[in-house]
């Protein structure tokens, strides 16, 4: 649930940087949440449409999820204990979990979140892939989702990226959320996570199928994202000033433009419109109010990003074992000041000109991507070294050893995109026994 969201609406910009300021928690309230996006497959590889999967749905609604329904089409499920299961534009079925204390009780609880709808989903003809983007069929192939906010995006986004089709209806990415004490604080956080983009997205790598062929990429979700928007998307140079404080993020989502204006159940499509002029002029007669802020800030897609916590975006969705050690690195990373100042020094006098070609050189070549005479492999282990020391001083033995296969591809240079191309070159491309193999089990 947002905080401080109101029907009064917005009389000047500090009502905006409160959005943020509420969101704030004690030293001893932090916790962590995780979003996991998974691509379902039929047998023969093929995208299902939205009669394929409300069912599964409706078969998780059976077992304690709260139905949400739009136009008499149930696209979203929810349940107080366990966050919500909701529909990405292509069909992907995220899970977003609940906030924990630790990042080992928010990788268990979308463990059983899995354990749940995969059989549910097997029942039905589908199979969860442990991938960072649809392996086979072409763009087209894939059906759109219907829910009233894609029918907007998916007008909009192709005028300001030419793959933001791919992004929407073809990626699958794990997310972390993470709590901030104060306005400092948010920001470090925000600069830290921008900072490390390119070494997460390097590590979790797990995309190199395109159309049912080796795309030459370690993570082609990441490459996606390089072609859409970039109003919206991609790092955030002021995030890396000393002194970047809210007004900065405040400042800079003002004059984003606006996807869409959501009054009486209804996306209504804007064009142009940025939110500083929703603010000042209205649309028609209708005034700017809080929640339409909040639903503004859901539409900005940066590595990083702020809501009411910091949201972590680098990852391409993955084997089980990655998507649960995700949580646990971030929160070794951020919630322990000592790994945040080590993590820091590792890409803290990087120019943003070489951040931003380190970001761009990264879908393609992984762990392999070089800065200043140091590849990614070698940073990475160094990031991951960090947060293991965070999770043991903050007393999490079990966290740190969730870390392991992090560990292992940060070592070995081998990521779960090498081994996907490997068993890809295997089974010479057979659509069946690539299925096996990168089920998510």
């Amino acid at each position: 649930m947002i905080s401080g969201v109101s029907d009064r609406p917005i009389a000047n910009i500090s009502e905006l940087l409160d959005h943020f300021r509420v969101g704030s928690k004690s030293t001893t309230d932090l916790r962590i949440g995780l979003e996991h996006e998974k691509v379902a497959v039929l047998a023969d590889g093929s995208a299902p449409d939205f009669d394929r999967i409300e069912p599964l749905l409706s078969a998780l609604a059976a077992r304690g999820w709260n139905r949400v329904v739009e136009r008499d089409r149930l696209i979203a499920l929810e349940q107080k204990q366990s966050g919500s299961v909701t529909l990405e534009p292509g069909g992907q079925i995220e899970h977003s979990g609940a906030p924990f204390p630790s990042g080992v009780e928010a990788a268990r609880e979308n463990q059983a979140h899995i354990d749940q709808i995969t059989p549910l989903a097997s029942e039905l003809g589908l199979t969860f892939l442990g991938i960072g983007f649809r392996p086979f069929g072409t763009l087209d192939d894939v059906p759109w989702m219907p829910k009233g906010r894609y029918r907007v995006m998916r007008s909009y986004l192709p005028k300001h990226g030419n793959m933001a089709h791919e992004m929407m209806k073809r990626t699958a990415t794990v997310q972390a959320n993470l709590d901030y004490v104060d306005e400092a604080d948010a920001m470090e956080k925000l600069r830290l996570g921008l900072g490390l983009s390119s070494l997460v997205t390097a590590l979790f790598a797990a995309s190199p199928i395109v159309d049912g062929k080796l795309s030459g990429h370690q993570s082609y979700r990441a490459a996606c994202w390089l072609a859409t928007d970039p109003d919206r998307c991609g790092l955030l140079p002021f995030a890396f000033k000393p002194d970047a404080c809210f007004s900065d993020y405040v400042e800079w989502a003002l004059d984003v433009p606006m996807f869409f204006l959501y009054r009486n159940g209804e996306y209504r499509e804007l064009e142009g419109v940025t939110f500083r002029r929703f603010m000042r002029e209205g649309i028609e007669g209708v005034r700017a109010l809080p929640s339409d802020w909040a639903l503004h800030l859901s539409t900005l897609f940066p590595e990083t990003r702020l809501k009411q916590y910091v949201e972590v975006r680098q990852a391409d969705a993955s084997t089980r074992a990655l998507v649960s050690a995700l949580p646990v690195l971030w929160r070794g990373l951020f919630y322990d000041a000592d790994s945040r100042h080590r993590a820091w020094s590792l890409v803290a006098d990087w120019t943003f000109e070489e951040r931003l070609a380190l970001y761009r050189e990264t879908p393609m070549k992984g762990l392999r991507a070089r800065i200043r005479n140091r590849d990614l492999r070698e940073l990475s282990s160094e990031m991951v070294s960090a947060a293991k020391e965070g999770l043991l001083r903050l007393g999490s033995i079990e966290g740190a050893k969730l870390l392991a296969p992090l560990e292992e591809i940060a070592s070995t240079g081998r990521t779960v995109a090498d081994r996907i191309i490997e068993d890809f070159e295997r089974v010479k491309g057979d659509r069946t026994k690539l299925i096996e193999a990168m089920k998510l089990t």
